[in-house]
């Protein structure tokens, strides 16, 4: 099977009130764990690329063994996403090298410059069979290039956003309605503006929103990185029970990294705890891939609600 556009993916989505998970790879253990639980599941899946990811594992790389994964999992739709690229020329060097979505991130300029930027990546994607998702609104936290201050986030206006994506006709649109970058999400009690995103998605009537930020920082997995020798202090990610209420309006992908992160991480720690004496990679790293496996399944099952849309 080859690369699927998002489109068919979010459509179905929408109309079955569900989300895709889009899960951030940076290596092949990370990519073959979320297959195998996408696999597991029958969910179709979002593998995404932040810019960071191709600085560290390459383009080539990553485009490689998502094709790997193809041949693997033909059953499995899957899309190759940019996660939060931040210049035209990121998106374009994504799209002619097999992408087949690609993100732009211009949250931090002004409106009509957010929308310039966006309406030129559309146009090349378009012309080249890529789809577009873009964002308005900032969300504060930290996580590889995203580093914004708490008091530089801004919601997403409703009526800004319907304006938006007319002017330029993105496929997909990332808003900001409570959820936060990095696993450090709430100081107080979580909260996420489900009044905001319904009046989104009646302005925008069939149109998918996408929410990053999204991870729930699984205790779990922050208990055992810190029983393991970690220093994850206080971190705080979104109620489960919010992101599938999400997922059932108008949000048909939800981004997720820091849960990745956190299981490979803390199944590495325990496995060099529990084997001192291990020094084959192979044997702590294939820990960490069945964790990623473990935890998208989970996420599939409980938190999005694409088990079987595969």
């Amino acid at each position: 099977m080859p690369l699927t556009r998002t489109t068919e993916m979010f459509k179905k989505a929408y109309e079955g009130h569900y989300a895709v998970g889009a899960f951030n790879v940076n290596n092949m253990e990370i990519i073959q764990g979320i297959m195998e639980g996408a696999e597991a599941t029958h969910s179709p899946v979002i593998l995404q690329a932040s810019e960071g990811a191709r600085t560290y594992a390459g383009q080539d790389y990553i485009v490689g063994l998502t094709k790997i994964a193809l041949t693997r999992c033909p059953d499995i739709p899957v899309a190759l996403h940019l996660d939060h690229g931040s210049t035209f020329e990121v998106c374009k060097a994504c799209i002619d090298g097999g992408f087949s979505s690609v993100m732009i991130d211009g949250s931090k300029y002004p409106f009509d410059e957010n929308a310039a930027l966006t309406k030129k990546v559309v146009e090349y994607a378009h012309a080249h069979g890529a789809v577009v998702e873009a964002e308005l609104g900032r969300l504060a936290g930290v996580e590889d290039h995203v580093n914004v201050a708490e008091k530089d986030a801004i919601f997403t206006d409703p009526d800004q956003a319907a304006e938006f994506v007319e002017l330029t006709h993105c496929d997909s649109l990332a808003i900001a309605i409570g959820t936060s970058h990095g696993a450090y999400k709430f100081k107080g009690d979580p909260y996420l503006d489900f009044d905001r995103l319904e009046k989104v998605g009646r302005l925008l009537p069939g149109y998918p929103i996408v929410l990053h930020g999204a991870s729930t920082v699984i205790p779990e997995f922050v208990e055992k990185c810190n029983r393991f020798g970690g220093e994850v202090n206080g971190a705080k990610g979104v109620p489960e029970e919010m992101l599938r209420k999400a997922a059932s309006m108008a949000v048909c992908k939800i981004n997720i990294d820091t849960d990745i992160r956190l299981a490979l991480t803390s199944s590495i720690r325990e496995s060099l705890h529990e084997h001192p004496e291990t020094f084959d990679p192979r044997m702590y790293l294939k820990a960490g891939r069945e964790a990623v496996k473990q935890m998208v399944m989970h996420k599939i099952t409980a938190v999005l609600g694409s088990d079987g849309q595969a």
